[in-house]
């Protein structure tokens, strides 16, 4: 046998043995998937290539459109050789929201972890549990109310920082969106870590980083050819993000080494004796990262430093961008809806009459409106729009047979904007969740912050930001935007972004 055809006849063998194993497992697959609607694209690329050439805005247009031709509440869409079923039907969410075996993350949070490592948001199995378990008193109403302070503060600066752009051109449309992002990246700096940071006042090295390290996550999300990791990190995107990584890691772990020298101190201690959960003055305050601290000291399998930038890098990511679009969304909604705007200020007037002093706990709980009005503002517009699970079990959706390993794709914008369930969903109306409108509605209709096992951790922390932070805003000022709903674009695979400004006209309550 000569040296071409030795060549030729190795070349099959290995064809055999690597392309005709892939292609059966692609034919068993799809097999197994044809029951289910798919949404077409080519072979091999799946929808991919039409994807990629929309914009954020074009892409969530794509999605809406694929769920009103498909009625049924599922389709598959085909990324590449991979399949994610897209469900949104609330009965369909039953079995896997409260499951507590497919609690694992889609392949997209993959990407994730070079940035937050196994936190809370991107861990999965024991480790999981474990971190849930112990994570979880830090986050108990007391130790909230203690957050309070910190948000009133900021939320104040916010105003300030408002005041002084409305001076500068009186009557001028303010851009909202980079305000309440700079508010909230300051409130989960001191809240989450204990470190101000002043983003509200002045640009430093790590809000530039996290904002950078934010864009970079969703380019590579959005670019197939950038997840091989030998390739990314060799092209000068990838060299930007592990810049950014190592500004991001190296900021978290010298925080956490200062606080963990402050634990062993003297002065540590007897600011700790001091503390009680009614002596919330500033020096008594505690960060996330001390009450993981805390926590992490009397467990039996505590949590390295590594896993512990991870967790507080996880909350610094979640909390930051996600409550910042869901205030900037219901002033954009309430710009929109001067009629919904009036009932709000008609119940902030009630419950805090004359009073300048920052809002406290017991009077935000006074404001039904307020809360119906942010409901509906995260239905509309879920900070959150799609969350994957990889599955791990078999699920039976009525007719519908989804396989164990196949990535399945909770569409929240599309559950909260599903026709079949809310009636002109575009349409801004909290009186939805009136007790008597809600009370036939399926649960898993509304799940802004995710449901079952795997909800957010965060969810009533990010409630009492908003709620801050919007009291404060509408306390002094009515707001009209100047784009309509219809005219707005927005998008994005991670949060649920304006893709341009949110350009309000702030006028002086009189």
């Amino acid at each position: 046998m000569d040296f071409i055809s030795l060549a030729l006849y190795a070349l099959c063998i290995v064809l055999i043995f690597t392309i005709l194993p892939i292609v059966y497992h692609q034919y068993v697959i799809r097999q197994k998937l044809k029951k289910i609607p798919q949404t077409g694209g080519y072979p091999f690329i799946g929808i991919i290539y039409e994807l990629m050439n929309l914009s954020d805005y074009e892409r969530m247009k794509w999605f809406l459109r694929a769920m009103n031709n498909h009625k049924e509440g599922i389709f598959v869409q085909w990324v590449g050789s991979k399949p994610f079923i897209v469900v949104y039907k609330p009965e369909y969410l039953e079995p896997i929201f409260p499951s507590t075996v497919n609690i694992t993350k889609g392949d997209p949070y993959n990407l994730l972890r070079p940035w937050l490592g196994n936190g809370l948001l991107t861990s999965t199995g024991k480790q999981w549990f474990h971190d849930r378990k112990l994570i979880g008193p830090t986050f108990h109403f007391s130790i909230l109310d203690q957050f309070a302070v910190v948000l009133s503060e900021k939320a104040e600066l916010l105003t300030e920082c408002l005041e002084r752009e409305i001076e500068t051109d009186l009557g001028k449309a303010v851009d909202i969106f980079p305000f309440v992002v700079n508010a909230a990246l300051d409130i989960i700096c001191e809240t989450a870590m204990g470190v101000n940071i002043r983003a509200q006042e002045t640009v430093t090295k790590y809000t530039s980083t996290v904002h950078t390290a934010s864009r970079l996550i969703m380019d590579r999300i959005l670019r197939p050819w950038y997840w091989i990791d030998s390739l990314y990190y060799s092209l000068p995107a990838g060299k930007e993000y592990q810049s950014t990584l190592n500004t991001l890691h190296g900021f978290t772990k010298e925080v956490i080494s200062k606080k963990k020298a402050e634990r062993q101190s003297q002065s540590y201690t007897e600011l700790q004796n001091e503390d009680d959960e009614f002596n919330i003055g500033k020096r008594q305050r505690k960060a996330f990262l001390d009450l993981l601290l805390e926590q992490n000291a009397k467990d039996d399998t505590p949590l390295t430093d590594d896993e512990l930038r991870a967790q507080v890098d996880t909350f610094m990511f979640e909390g930051h961008d996600t409550t910042a679009v869901a205030i900037t969304w219901a002033l954009f909604l309430l710009g929109n809806n001067l009629e919904h705007q009036e009932k709000v200020h008609e119940e902030l007037e009630e419950v805090f009459r004359d009073s300048d002093a920052p809002a406290s706990v017991k009077e935000l709980s006074q404001l039904k409106y307020l809360d119906r009005v942010i409901k509906e503002t995260l239905r509309i517009f879920p900070s959150v729009p799609l969350i994957s699970r990889e599955l791990t079990e078999e699920v039976k959706l009525d007719n519908y047979t989804i396989p164990k390993g196949v990535n399945v794709t909770l569409a929240i914008q599309l559950i909260h904007r599903n026709p079949q369930v809310w009636p002109d969903p575009t349409k801004f109306d909290p009186d939805r969740f009136l007790p008597e409108n809600s009370k036939n509605r399926n649960p898993y209709a509304y799940v802004p912050f995710s449901a079952g096992p795997r909800n957010c951790i965060g969810q009533r922390f990010a409630l009492l930001e908003e709620k801050i932070v919007l009291t404060a805003i509408l306390r002094k000022w009515r707001v009209r935007s100047a784009k309509t709903f219809e005219a707005i674009k927005y998008g994005g695979s991670l949060i649920l972004r304006p893709s341009e400004g949110v350009y309000m006209y702030l006028t002086p309550k009189k």
